[in-house]
């Protein structure tokens, strides 16, 4: 039922991560050709820091909904292993209420602060002044699409839980087992 739409979502965090890494990497050559032509040549091309912040607040936002799919988001899981099966599947789904309880705060703040950018027309206080919707906008997608793709995800688990695929659950919104990074990381 859900794994259409789960696939699409997927397929789009996926293109976005790498976006997000294309962003880190191009910020990382522009600080480096900042710090070239400053140390040869005693010149700046001035705005690396901020273009490199903006850069950096994106591309992360935008790889939260991927590392959600890919359970790569940290957990604290030491006394996990000894849980019952039913306490397991219940921390899982309190693990993922409060992760995506925590990211939809963050979008509508984030939703907030764009509708006020873009109705007074805010622009950063550095000499680049750059309208600031240029970084917000991209960065409150990926807020709003990490918010979306935890949502699917859980009501996904759900309908497992609820057909008595509790194995099928644990393996869209639990922590990945051993066996399971060891084979991420054969591929």
């Amino acid at each position: 039922m859900f794994d259409p739409l789960l696939k699409h979502t997927r397929n789009l965090s996926r293109a976005l991560v790498w976006i997000g890494g294309v962003l880190i990497i191009g910020s990382a050559l522009l600080v480096t050709l900042e710090v070239f032509l400053r140390k040869l040549f005693n010149v700046s091309i001035g705005g690396a820091d901020e273009i490199s912040g903006y850069a950096f607040g994106v591309a992360t936002a935008l790889g939260f909904s991927y590392a959600l799919f890919e359970r790569a988001h940290i957990r604290v899981d030491a006394l996990f292993p000894f849980f019952p099966g039913w306490l397991r599947i219940a921390a899982n789904f309190l693990g993922l209420i409060l992760l995506v309880g925590f990211a939809f705060i963050v979008a509508m703040m984030a939703w907030s602060l764009v509708a006020d950018t873009l109705e007074h027309g805010s622009r950063s206080i550095t000499p680049l002044r750059t309208p600031l919707w240029i970084p917000q906008i991209p960065w409150l997608f990926g807020w709003l699409l990490f918010v979306v793709s935890g949502v699917l995800i859980g009501l996904a688990a759900l309908w497992k839980v609820v057909k008595g695929d509790t194995a099928g659950a644990n393996r869209l919104i639990g922590v990945k087992s051993v066996e399971e990074q060891i084979e991420d990381e054969a591929v």
